[in-house]
């Protein structure tokens, strides 16, 4: 699993670049690197988890739909996560399954880093690779 923040992009928006050996690698990267944008995981409790179970018959919609659905759990709970465990299976559609575990947002007890805003879809990417599968996104913060 492996994640990197990506230094050319404007003062407004952070892009990061992840890869998987495989989807569920992949997902679980860019998960990884969506908890570390919000908070330091180290400082969030693991008070609350929540479920997300997404669908779709194409692989970069259901990236997006899954950021898109941490950046709604993020606002609309409030909270920021610990951790987010996350598995990608592929039958006839591709099904996700993702516990994220975090606590309600408190300034002065977490380490609060960025608050996401929203997924774009400039230079948005999922592709297979040679050694697996590789995205980008760009969150506007």
């Amino acid at each position: 699993m492996a994640y990197k923040f990506q230094e050319d992009i404007a003062t407004a928006d952070i892009s990061v670049k992840a890869t998987g050996k495989d989807l569920t690698e992949l997902f679980q990267s860019m998960a990884d690197a969506f908890v570390k944008i919000c908070a330091e995981p180290e400082s969030v409790k693991p008070e609350i988890k929540k479920e997300v179970r997404l669908e779709h018959t194409d692989i970069e919609k259901l990236m997006f739909n899954f950021l898109e659905e941490l950046v709604f759990m993020k606002d609309a709970e409030p909270m920021v996560f610990n951790e987010i465990e996350v598995k990608v299976t592929k039958g006839n559609i591709f099904q996700l399954h993702a516990e994220l575990i975090g606590d309600s947002i408190k300034p002065g007890k977490q380490i609060l880093n960025m608050d996401v805003k929203a997924v774009t879809l400039h230079r948005f990417f999922v592709k297979k690779t040679k050694h697996g599968w590789e995205t980008e996104v760009i969150f506007d913060i």
